[in-house]
């Protein structure tokens, strides 16, 4: 289940946490937010965002010649 979590802390910081989400696409998701709320000031990256949107990567090396 993908989900956008927006959180405001009592002396006014937003943090928005995206789950369900691989790849670049939290960042596209989320960004309608981004715009309605200002400037960013400060980024963390999650592991989910490194990994691929596709399931596998394939490689192919010539074996012969």
């Amino acid at each position: 289940m993908k989900e956008i979590i927006v959180e405001v802390t009592f002396d006014g910081e937003v943090r928005i946490e995206t789950k369900g989400f691989t790849g670049k696409s939290c960042l596209s998701e989320a960004q309608f937010i981004k715009d309605v709320l200002g400037k960013e000031t400060a980024r963390q990256l999650t592991p989910t965002y490194w990994q691929n949107d596709s399931a596998s990567v394939k490689k192919y090396l010539p074996i012969c010649g």
